[in-house]
């Protein structure tokens, strides 16, 4: 029933996914949903866990080989943006708020809004290593400028990608740019472009 549920999210969008609509097209009684999911809220959260765990394993794969923080941070911005312009639907449903809370099917399994806690300690630790390793290569003997703690730094840039994600995909960014609605290599070209400016302007720009 979850598989089915995705597959509609994805085609259609989460508005689309009904227990009773599941059921049809699972090829089950009308009640047998009920049997697994006591709400709507529990059927959609365990689709939205999927995402994060589609999505977990992109930005696991995005980052083997490339081993400087720097070049993982935008590895992880680049799926992340990516992803959400794909699987559009499912990346909405991924973080409603209404669902977020909504209790696991299984007492060994974390809330909903626990899954989004592991790309954010990643997108810290590696603010993190980005500083540090910037620190190391200025050399410098005085103190610099007070910045803020690393998980702020992470926040204001998961913010950011967010935004990108969907501004892109509403085409206002496209709008305010004064570029034509573009797909393909020319479309990621452009929000590379945005990833890059989002990384230099929260990291600073990358040091020869």
């Amino acid at each position: 029933m979850i598989d089915v549920g995705v597959d509609l999210v994805l085609a259609e969008g989460s508005a689309s996914v009904g227990l009773r609509e599941i059921a049809r097209r699972a090829g089950v009684s009308h009640g047998a949903p009920r049997r697994y999911f006591a709400t709507h809220h529990a059927l959609l959260s365990a689709i939205a866990r999927r995402g994060f765990e589609d999505l977990g394993a992109r930005l696991e794969a995005a980052v083997t080989g490339t081993t400087t923080p720097r070049g993982q941070l935008e590895a992880l911005a680049r799926v992340y943006v990516g992803y959400a312009l794909e699987r559009r639907g499912m990346f909405e449903l991924m973080f409603r708020h209404d669902l977020l809370d909504s209790a696991p099917q299984a007492a060994d399994q974390p809330r909903l809004r626990e899954s989004t806690l592991p790309l954010f300690g990643q997108l810290t630790e590696l603010v993190a290593r980005c500083r540090s390793e910037r620190d190391a290569a200025r050399r410098t003997d005085g103190p610099g400028e007070a910045a803020p703690p690393p998980a702020v730094t992470a926040a204001a840039l998961w913010s950011n990608l967010h935004g990108i994600a969907e501004l892109w995909a509403w085409g206002s960014l496209q709008l305010a740019l004064g570029i034509p609605p573009l797909d393909g290599d020319l479309g990621e070209d452009h929000r590379d472009r945005l990833i890059t400016a989002v990384l230099d302007t929260h990291l600073g720009p990358v040091m020869s």
